[in-house]
């Protein structure tokens, strides 16, 4: 699916915005409540959300300059960087997430047209990629405060492209399954999935949020009529 990037970048603006606010209106010493991923305080998950901006925003100026600019410095640095940021207090937190945000916004916005084209050696993609892996940061991981934010809030593209993209990435070793999102004239396949396979019917972000492990599936049936299958974990 192609969009264009700076297309894609107005979603991530919204995205951002509706971010922050869900941030703003946490309660003071939220940073340390745990969120929904295991292990990680909501202030892990805005710390990682920040870094990523970052991180990003290093893959384009790569794109721009033509100057090896790596998304991490280092193997460890993503996670040093989520450690070292995560205690602090939530006014640093908010600012830090707009702050990183702007840094990344400004350089989408000096990318000349050319650039967008330019391939990524570590994620063997164009630059105009990038867009939407930030926003699938974003938005997946808003869900992961836990404070109201929730698939449901997903726009009908947003949830298409992430259900789309998680299918893609399923390893071949997958069990096989069909996936019948309502108002999809098509399937989606996972694995060597044949007409007998077992299929999951659903709304479209349902099925993305419980591949994304981010939703219970309670929503989904299943026929045959059965228990929803195991499948691999996501990102």
């Amino acid at each position: 699916m192609t969009i264009d990037p700076l297309v894609l970048m107005t979603d991530v603006d919204q995205a951002t915005a509706r971010l922050i606010r869900t941030a703003e209106g946490l309660e003071p010493g939220a940073e340390a409540a745990p969120s929904p991923l295991p292990g990680w305080t909501i202030g892990h998950v805005l710390t990682h959300v920040a870094r990523n901006a970052d991180s990003l925003t290093n893959l384009l100026t790569w794109a721009r300059t033509g100057v090896e600019t790596p998304q991490y410095a280092t193997p460890t640095a993503r996670d040093e960087g989520i450690e070292a940021g995560r205690s602090r207090p939530l006014p640093e937190q908010i600012a830090d997430l707009r702050e990183s945000h702007e840094r990344f916004a400004d350089a989408a916005a000096a990318m000349p047209a050319q650039a967008w084209a330019f391939h990524l050696p570590s994620w063997d993609r164009s630059a105009a990629y990038v867009p939407w892996a930030r926003l699938r940061e974003v938005e997946v991981h808003h869900v992961d405060v836990g404070r109201g934010y929730t698939p449901e809030d997903w726009s009908d593209a947003f949830a298409l492209r992430l259900l789309r993209e998680i299918v893609g990435g399923v390893t071949s070793d997958s069990p096989a399954l069909v996936l019948r999102p309502h108002g999809l004239e098509h399937p989606l396949t996972i694995g060597e999935a044949t007409e007998t396979s077992p299929a999951v019917i659903g709304p479209t972000r349902s099925i993305a949020a419980w591949l994304a492990g981010r939703a219970d599936g309670a929503d989904l049936t299943v026929s045959p009529d059965g228990e929803l299958p195991a499948v691999p974990k996501w990102k």
